[in-house]
């Protein structure tokens, strides 16, 4: 047994060493879109709040709106209604918005392990106005972004979704209460999901991504000139 010891010592600094000598995983770049941007001293400023689906069309959506605003976003993945209720304050920070163009809704009707899904109907309207209420006191005029579609059958990857139709009624309901605009992206790119949407995500290509971004920049455009 003694004689194993010197032995079993230096099998185990052999790999304490290959271990430390193994590189570390590069850190993924930070998603472009959510780099924070410089205003453009006398352009109105707009922000965008929204999922990934959002954080697809900001980039675009700032480069069709160049020399015309400046187009701000909140610094993350907005996720479920929940978030926003959480974190609303401080994306919106103390300065002024003109335009505010917002989505939540994918996040919410995901199902969960435990078979609920991530905002159920009832919280989802009741976090909804709390959101609403607390993006009009800004001043700025408010867009709501309709849910995007979410392919039937299996995902990739796998998760399990809710009716966007049932969310959508429900956020459309909020809007008309409160005299909201509302920028119909679901309808607006249905038409082409067989060429835009990912197969089996319900993220969009380069070409979707652009292709929504020219129908927010337009409501966007719509709003600063009323």
């Amino acid at each position: 047994m003694h004689r194993l010891l010197p032995a079993l010592s230096f099998l185990f600094i052999g790999l304490l060493s290959t271990h430390a000598q193994q590189p570390a995983k590069p850190k993924p770049a930070p998603n472009p879109s959510l780099a924070p941007i410089q205003d453009v001293a006398g352009l109105p400023r707009v922000l965008l709040i929204g999922d990934s689906i959002s954080m697809g069309y900001t980039l675009p959506v700032r480069k069709l709106l160049e020399g015309k605003a400046n187009v701000h976003r909140i610094p993350t993945n907005g996720g479920p209604t929940k978030n926003g209720v959480a974190n609303i304050a401080k994306w919106l920070g103390t300065g002024k918005w003109d335009v505010i163009h917002f989505n939540w809704g994918i996040h919410d009707l995901k199902y969960m392990p435990d078979g609920k899904r991530q905002v159920e109907p009832v919280a989802y309207e009741a976090n909804l106005r709390s959101l609403v209420a607390t993006l009009k006191k800004t001043g700025a005029k408010l867009i709501w972004a309709t849910t995007t579609p979410i392919p039937e059958g299996e995902l990739n990857p796998p998760r399990k979704f809710g009716q966007v139709k049932e969310y959508n009624e429900i956020a459309a309901k909020v809007m008309a209460e409160n005299g909201i605009a509302i920028d119909d992206l679901n309808a607006w790119i249905t038409p082409q999901l067989a060429t835009m949407q990912k197969a089996r995500d319900v993220h969009y290509t380069a070409a979707g991504s652009d292709y929504l971004a020219k129908q927010v920049a337009a409501e966007i455009t719509k709003a600063l000139a009323k």
